[in-house]
């Protein structure tokens, strides 16, 4: 029996600047530790190696805890497309699958990002116990992505994030 549940979050941004832009904020390790499950305050590694098959780590230092999310580029195609795994094996050995997909719109950029989520289902529940798991997981990460996002959006626009705690 496949104790897995899978779901997918679909998260729309736009931007007023090139989806160059977006795209290395992305990737570049200066960057991604202003916005990307870190913030620069809280943030120990950023790191990746920019290729497919390449991967990246980020570690944020939260309430006394190290928090690591890692993953593989899957798929890199500027400006336009990146597909990597993501996982925090402290949490959980699954790894999800995030599609960035960026193109241009007039002077600026829209951002579709989507996540194949997973979920790792109980023995003993039942389908509304796994509906309601897959909900508040996708809820959740939704509104992670949500503050992640405005950071970005602050960040490739103005070149710095305000603090969010």
């Amino acid at each position: 029996m496949n104790n897995i549940s899978t779901t997918t979050l679909t998260m729309k941004r736009e931007f007023d600047v090139k989806p160059e832009k977006v795209f290395d904020a992305w990737l570049n390790p200066v960057m991604m530790k202003k916005w990307f499950f870190t913030l620069e305050g809280t943030n120990k590694v950023a790191q990746n190696d920019r290729k497919v098959g390449g991967s990246w780590e980020i570690v944020d230092h939260r309430g006394g805890k190290d928090y690591r999310a890692i993953g593989e580029y899957l798929e890199i195609n500027s400006p336009e497309k990146i597909v990597f795994t993501f996982k925090m094996p402290q949490f959980s050995e699954l790894a999800d699958t995030i599609t960035v997909e960026l193109k241009e719109l007039g002077q600026g950029s829209e951002m579709t990002f989507t996540q194949l989520i997973h979920v790792e289902n109980e023995e003993q529940w039942t389908d509304a116990d796994i509906a309601k798991a897959v909900d508040e997981m996708r809820d959740g990460t939704e509104q992670g992505w949500n503050l992640m996002f405005m950071g970005l959006k602050e960040l490739v626009e103005t070149g710095k994030v305000s603090y969010q705690g």
